[in-house]
């Protein structure tokens, strides 16, 4: 198992990754390992019980879209399923509260190079940026994040990618074209 953050925030990404174990098909060769890492990042959060959420619940809402509330049948899923049973039982310090500020939010920190950042990504990044520890947000498959995390690194902001390779080569494979 990789070494995972004491506290964390963790993008959408990383369960809907670890649901891809339960495709029928084969999973493409560069995202096997990723899948795994996903399923062990998930498996640990939900041991360690080190999740850091929103209090208005932006972050809780979005994994109710995109998975399964019942637990099933995914890793992901089952995640989904822990957040919504064990929310409430986190410390109150890793239930943060941020504040909307137009398709933003106060939280997320003022620098060039995130203006451009997906506006429905703003609030992991106001979550950990409001949190006294700052903590890391895992990311999976999202590539994106890799231009951004110079800049969120300069804002005191970590990314933990779950699979460093993949998002580098498809990032490089994005600003080609």
């Amino acid at each position: 198992m990789s070494t995972f953050p004491k506290k964390c925030v963790v993008d959408t990404n990383v369960p809907k990754t670890a649901n891809l174990a339960l495709d029928p098909g084969p999973i493409p060769q560069e995202l096997t390992g990723c899948v795994l890492a996903c399923i062990d990042a998930i498996e640990y959060v939900t041991t360690k019980g080190n999740l850091v959420l929103d209090a208005n619940d932006e972050i809780f809402d979005e994994y109710r879209q995109q998975l399964s509330m019942s637990g099933q049948p995914g890793v992901g899923d089952r995640f989904m399923k822990w957040v919504h049973d064990h929310r409430w039982q986190l410390p109150d310090q890793d239930r943060v509260a941020i504040t909307p500020r137009g398709s933003s939010y106060v939280e997320f920190p003022d620098h060039d190079d995130l203006a451009n950042f997906d506006n429905s990504d703003r609030k992991f990044v106001a979550v950990a940026n409001a949190h006294p520890e700052k903590p890391p947000i895992m990311q999976a498959v999202d590539s994106k994040w890799w231009g951004w995390k110079r800049a969120l690194a300069e804002a005191g902001i970590a990314v933990h990618f779950l699979c460093p390779e993949y998002a580098k080569a498809k990032y490089a494979e994005k600003i080609k074209t």
